[in-house]
C-alpha cells in the first residue's frame, strides 16, 4: 500500500465514523445515508479526492494528500474544485461552500461561506446534519460575531467592560483563541457569564462549554449564572437558557452552557459511562505521572467535534495547555483563557492573544482589590 493509499483507508474510516457512507463514482447511491462522500467524481476543473453530498446534494470536497505531505497550499488546489461544479450536479449552494484537505493524520476545513474564509485545523470531520445546518443559516457564526450590539454596561467595572470589549474586537478579527488576564478578586467569571450571555443570546452560539478546575469551583460558577440578570429583559440566565452543571457523563442536547471539568469531558471522549465518583476532584496534575505527553484523545462519534462553539478555561492548572491540549483542540471551537497568572505555555496555547491585562497592582489602584503587607517571620 503506498502514502497516498494508506491516506485514503484512514480519511475513509475517519468519514465514516463522522456519519458519511463513502461511496465510488461507479457505485453511487445517494439515498443510502444522509451523507454520502463520493470519490472522484469529475468536475469542469478537475477530480476531487471526495465530494459530500447530504440529502442528495453537493455541499462540499474533500481533498486527500499521503501523510508527511505539507497541507499549506492545496486549498488553493480545493478551490480550484469547488468552483467547477457541473451545470447538472444538485448542489446547496455554488461554488461548494465547504473544503477539507487531509492525510488521515492531519486535516485542516474551510467555511467559504464566512466573510473572511481561512483554514483552521480540525481534529476530524464534522457530521453531515452539522455542515447542512451551516449552509441553511442566513449567516455563518463568523459574521454575527462581527455583528454583536454594543455592550450594556449596566454593573460592570471599567476592567470588564475593557475586557468583553476587547474580546470583541478578537472575534471580529476572526481570532479563534484569546486570553483575558485578570486579577484573582476582580470578576473574571462574572466577565465571562456576561460576554457568555451575549454569545449565546447574539452570536447564537449552539452551546459553551465552561471548564474548572474541581467540582466545587463548578458548583460556585452555576451560582453566578443562576445569579445573572439580563440587561435586556430582566430574565435570569437560567431562566432564559439551560445551563448544566456535569456531574454524570451525559451531555444534556438543550443545554446552551456546559459546566464541567477537562478530567470529565476527557472521560466522556474515551466512552466511560461511570468514571469514579471523586473525577471531579481529582488533581488535574494526577496525569503528570500518568502520561509524560499530551492525553491520547480519539474520534468519539457520540462526542463529535462540533460539540461546542466556545470553550473557556477557568483558572486551569497550568499543564491544561500541554498534558491536556489535545482534548481542547479536539473540539472545532473558539477557545478563551480565563487567568490571574498565565506562563509562557498559557500565552503561546492562546497565540499570544492577550485582549485584556488587568494584573494585581491596577486592581489595587482602582480600589477594586485590598492592598496588602507582607512580613517574613523566622
Amino acid at each position: 500500500m503506498n502514502p497516498e493509499e494508506k491516506a485514503r483507508q484512514q480519511i475513509d474510516a475517519q468519514l465514516t465514523a463522522s456519519g458519511w457512507a463513502v461511496q465510488t463514482k461507479d457505485k453511487i447511491n445517494l439515498a443510502a445515508a444522509r451523507g454520502v462522500a463520493v470519490c472522484e467524481l469529475s468536475f469542469a476543473t478537475g477530480e476531487p479526492d471526495y465530494t459530500l453530498f447530504v440529502d442528495a446534494k453537493a455541499l462540499g470536497t474533500v481533498e486527500a494528500k499521503p501523510e508527511g505531505h505539507s497541507l499549506v497550499g492545496v486549498e488553493e488546489q480545493s478551490t480550484k474544485y469547488v468552483v467547477g461544479v457541473p451545470s447538472g450536479l444538485p448542489a446547496w449552494h455554488k461554488p461548494l461552500p465547504f473544503c477539507y484537505e487531509s492525510t488521515g493524520t492531519e486535516t485542516f476545513f474551510t467555511n467559504r461561506l464566512d466573510p473572511d474564509p481561512r483554514s483552521r485545523r480540525v481534529f476530524s470531520f464534522h457530521r453531515p446534519e452539522t455542515l447542512l445546518a451551516w449552509v441553511q443559516q442566513e449567516k455563518q457564526l463568523a459574521q454575527r460575531l462581527r455583528e454583536l450590539p454594543p455592550l450594556a454596561a449596566g454593573s460592570l467595572w471599567l476592567a470588564q467592560i475593557e475586557a468583553i470589549t476587547g474580546l470583541d474586537k478578537s472575534f471580529a478579527a476572526g481570532l479563534l483563541r484569546a486570553l483575558i488576564q485578570m486579577a484573582t478578586g476582580s470578576g473574571k467569571t462574572y466577565t465571562a457569564v456576561n460576554f457568555i450571555y451575549r454569545l449565546v443570546k447574539y452570536a447564537g452560539a449552539k452551546r459553551v462549554l465552561f471548564l474548572v478546575d474541581r467540582g466545587n469551583l463548578g458548583r460556585q460558577t452555576l451560582k453566578e449564572f443562576q445569579q445573572f440578570v439580563s440587561p435586556v429583559n430582566n430574565y435570569k440566565f437560567t431562566e432564559e437558557y439551560i445551563v448544566q452543571h456535569l456531574n454524570s457523563n451525559t451531555l444534556d442536547k438543550s443545554a446552551r452552557v456546559v459546566i464541567g471539568t477537562i478530567q470529565r469531558i476527557y472521560s466522556m471522549l474515551k466512552g466511560e459511562q461511570e468514571p469514579a465518583p471523586d473525577l471531579d476532584d481529582l488533581p488535574i496534575e494526577a496525569a503528570e505521572t500518568l502520561f509524560k505527553k499530551p492525553v491520547p484523545v480519539e474520534y468519539n462519534p457520540a462526542f463529535p467535534i462540533e460539540e461546542f462553539d466556545f470553550i473557556i478555561t477557568d483558572e486551569c492548572h497550568r499543564s491544561i495547555y500541554n498534558l491536556w491540549r489535545q482534548v481542547l483542540e479536539y473540539f472545532d471551537a473558539s477557545l478563551i483563557g480565563l487567568t490571574a497568572t498565565p506562563s509562557k505555555q498559557t500565552f503561546g496555547f492562546f497565540q499570544q492573544n492577550l485582549v485584556m491585562e488587568y494584573n494585581h497592582e491596577k486592581a489595587v489602584a482602582d480600589g477594586v482589590n485590598v492592598g496588602c503587607d507582607i512580613y517574613r517571620i523566622n
